[in-house]
């Protein structure tokens, strides 16, 4: 695995903190109906995207995800202020304002969803990672789901395919304790969900995912092992979120207590201890991060306030291409 430095942890904590601030931000600009739809956080599960970063290789490696989906693009490389634009509809999202917070996308970063149907990337990971097998080009595909989708009918569908295919990709499980509102527990009598794995007798194993060290660890192995042909892994990343389901969760089935005892663990304030012990960086250097994270957001909210809405035009332009179909209606 590529050494983890002083350097590695000071791009965690800049990192890190980046995506929770963004989520932050979009929270607010939500409330004030600058964002519609649905909108789902990814606070306090930031140390899995971090980790995975650490070991992927993203001159090829691919990422494929749920609807809890607008910091890990931002990972893989997607400008964040586009990403935020998305978020408001506007033509210069990452998909002109047209997928909205569910569905953020990009090809050229090797992105590929943003699902809104729950357990519905799962297959579509393999896919990718079949493609990459049949046509040879030493890829890895990360595939992640929640805990609500590993009861899918799709994931065991796909996991006897993948391993039977040989496919290299990597499923990951965050499993933030609640599918919408319904505990692990309440769906099954086995809380331990990397054990579906046994089953098919796939590499896979549970990971303390508030770390991102652990996370980087456990995917290094597995993405080794499926770049070397020998298959897929199923890995359940054990974390946490802050936040409702989604902005419209009232969250009455757990306690602030329980949030509390979580929030002790907080990936972000994990980090940044171990760069104050260890030295790697002043109090004033970290303030320092703290400004220049502020202002990123800041950037993206005035970029994405300052974008226009898409013409009406590009509802047709999106779907057809018009000079292919001349029984369409003219442009508007």
């Amino acid at each position: 695995m590529k050494k983890i430095t002083k350097a590695t942890y000071i791009k965690w904590y800049e990192d890190m903190l980046f995506w929770r601030k963004f989520e932050d931000k979009l929270a607010q600009v939500y409330i004030q109906q600058k964002v519609r739809g649905f909108l789902h956080l990814y606070n306090g599960q930031e140390a899995i995207l971090a980790g995975a970063l650490h070991v992927m290789d993203l001159s090829k490696d691919k990422m494929i995800t749920a609807y809890r989906n607008h910091v890990q693009p931002i990972g893989m490389g997607v400008d964040p202020r586009r990403v935020m634009a998305e978020l408001y509809g506007k033509k210069t999202g990452t998909s002109h304002g047209m997928g909205g917070s569910m569905h953020i996308f990009s090809k050229e970063h090797r992105f590929y969803g943003g699902h809104g149907i729950v357990g519905g990337q799962i297959p579509l990971g393999a896919g990718l990672a079949f493609a990459d097998k049949y046509f040879k080009r030493d890829a890895v595909t990360l595939t992640f789901l929640g805990d609500g989708a590993a009861r899918q009918g799709s994931l065991h569908e796909t996991f006897t395919m993948a391993v039977k295919w040989n496919l290299p990709v990597v499923f990951c499980v965050e499993n933030n304790g609640y599918a919408m509102g319904t505990s692990v527990a309440r769906t099954s009598k086995s809380t331990e969900i990397w054990k579906l794995g046994l089953g098919y007798d796939m590499p896979c194993g549970p990971v303390d995912a508030m770390n991102p060290e652990k996370v980087a660890e456990a995917l290094d192995e597995a993405i080794k092992r499926a770049r070397k042909g020998e298959g897929p892994t199923f890995l359940e990343l054990k974390t946490y979120r802050y936040r409702g389901h989604s902005m419209s969760d009232a969250q009455q089935y757990r306690t602030k207590e329980e949030v509390a005892e979580y929030q002790k663990i907080d990936p972000i304030t994990q980090v940044k201890d171990i760069i104050l012990e260890n030295k790697y960086a002043t109090e004033k250097e970290i303030k320092a991060i703290d400004k220049k994270v502020k202002d990123l957001v800041s950037e993206c909210e005035k970029f994405a306030e300052e974008s226009d809405f898409p013409d009406v035009q590009q509802l047709y332009d999106v779907v057809y291409e018009q000079k292919d179909y001349p029984f369409l209606p003219h442009k508007l």
